[in-house]
């Protein structure tokens, strides 16, 4: 109620080291419970939400590559990190409301800045008694992003361009859940802003260290160092959290591209969103205002008064400076770079090159980071997505041509590289497009409240 963001800051008796030794489904029921008490059965929930969904049994297979290891967290139904939150958080919010007993129709509503609207559509569509809106900045996603999401089926799914960026929708998105109100319906949320969005991200930490015991790389207590290519700060949140709740975190390496607010906090302690931003090829860090970091401000000082200030500081000003203590205390669990455009480039073409190893445009970025980290431990290096979700751009870094049609530089990079295309992308070239809205950011609440009286809510 207060505009702060719900997070877990106790886990209960849970016991990390017997949780590693569970196969995926238990191992992320174990998690979730820890994380989310209050939801019954959840390992039903899990079994119901991951069996068959993704393209290993594993969900994020661990690759070794180099010196480093890759988690590929881009397995499942929309070849997304995104497909691991959001294939759960539909029981998550289904089990929730029956539990609660309530009746209101639940409305998610959604910013997204490439890979989350897709997974939260997949996730959501056709589930009773629910409707989704999503958001995305007009000219702000990949070719194949987008037509993932305007070809999405399902009577009770809704998609609308915003002309802006990521920043302009998300902050439209959270006045709307201010604002709005209304009757015989609930607005819930998507984006990792949702605790029930976050919390299914922190099984892969577990994942990726059991993994490299299985592989004898480690020994159960030696520390790992995960670099994570981030925007919106939630998925190197959850690696916090899997810190928090004893696994052997090393250092948290956050890897920003030209985008480099975080980069620059990181260094400083200053949080400055005021800076030009740009439009990069790996558009899903295109973000300037992270909500999650007020999550992670709250567990480090654990001062509700002193984080609110900070975010009533952003928004007053568009910036603000946390103290010299809580700085100490961030640069001993994160450390950060940043990755341009011609270096994102380079990198995809020399890995490939070097190990026959593809990558998109983000992971490139926390590969690039990585190389620039001196560290003794194991390094994990998060996939986010499949390369062929930016076929343009990875297309370009291999030294072709840059090719206009999105699906034409798809065919081309797998003609190139042999790497198989994950069936759904490769199906939505024949799809049409059945979203075609585009409005201001000024007109999303307006946009939102019709949609609400056409699914037969009292505004």
């Amino acid at each position: 109620p207060d505009g702060g963001l719900y997070v877990a800051d106790t886990f209960g008796n849970f016991d990390w080291r017997e949780t590693l030794c569970r196969n995926t489904v238990q191992m992320a029921g174990s998690i979730l419970s820890a994380l989310l008490p209050d939801i019954a059965d959840m390992e039903k929930l899990v079994e119901r939400a991951y069996r068959g969904k993704f393209e290993t049994p594993e969900l994020t297979p661990l690759t070794a590559v180099g010196g480093r290891y890759v988690l590929e967290l881009y397995r499942g139904p929309t070849s997304a990190f995104k497909d691991v939150a959001l294939s759960m958080l539909p029981h998550l919010i289904t089990a929730a409301r029956k539990q609660e007993k309530i009746s209101d129709r639940i409305v998610i509503l959604t910013a997204t800045s490439g890979d989350t609207g897709k997974a939260a559509l997949e996730g959501f569509h056709d589930v009773p008694d629910t409707k989704i809106i999503v958001f995305y900045p007009d000219g702000g996603v990949s070719e194949v992003q987008k037509a993932q999401m305007v070809t999405q089926e399902g009577e009770n799914v809704c998609v609308c361009a915003v002309r802006g960026n990521f920043d302009d929708t998300q902050t439209g998105a959270k006045q709307i859940f201010a604002s709005c109100k209304p009757v015989g319906a609930r607005l819930s949320s998507a984006n990792s802003i949702n605790i029930g969005r976050l919390a299914p991200q922190v099984v892969y930490y577990f994942k990726a260290y059991a993994e490299l015991l299985h592989m004898g790389r480690i020994r159960l207590g030696d520390k790992v160092d995960y670099v994570v290519p981030t925007g919106n700060f939630g998925d190197i949140l959850a690696g916090y959290l899997a810190k928090r709740m004893g696994l052997p975190v090393g250092m948290l390496v956050c890897a920003s591209n030209k985008n480099d607010v975080l980069t620059d906090f990181i260094r400083t302690g200053v949080y400055d969103s005021r800076r030009p931003f740009y439009r990069t090829i790996s558009p899903s860090m295109d973000i300037l205002v992270s909500s999650n970091l007020e999550r992670l401000l709250y567990l480090l000082c654990g001062d509700c008064a002193e984080v609110a200030g900070y975010m009533k500081e952003l928004t007053e000003k568009g910036s603000y400076r946390i103290s010299d203590a809580l700085l100490a205390k961030l640069k001993e669990e994160f450390a950060c770079g940043c990755c341009g455009e011609e270096e994102t480039k380079e990198t995809i073409g020399r890995v490939w090159r070097e190990y026959g190893y593809l990558m998109d445009t983000h992971t490139a970025v926390a590969w690039r980071v990585a190389e620039q980290y001196q560290t003794d431990a194991p390094v994990v290096v998060l996939s986010t997505a499949s390369a062929y979700k930016f076929p343009t751009a990875v297309l370009s870094a291999l030294g072709e041509m840059p090719q206009e049609d999105g699906f034409a530089a798809m065919r081309r990079l797998h003609e190139r590289t042999g790497v198989p295309i994950p069936m759904a992308l490769a199906q939505l070239q024949t799809k049409p497009a059945r979203h075609t809205d585009v409005i201001e950011r000024t007109e999303m609440e307006a946009y939102v409240r019709e949609k609400l009286k056409d699914w037969g809510a009292e505004i």
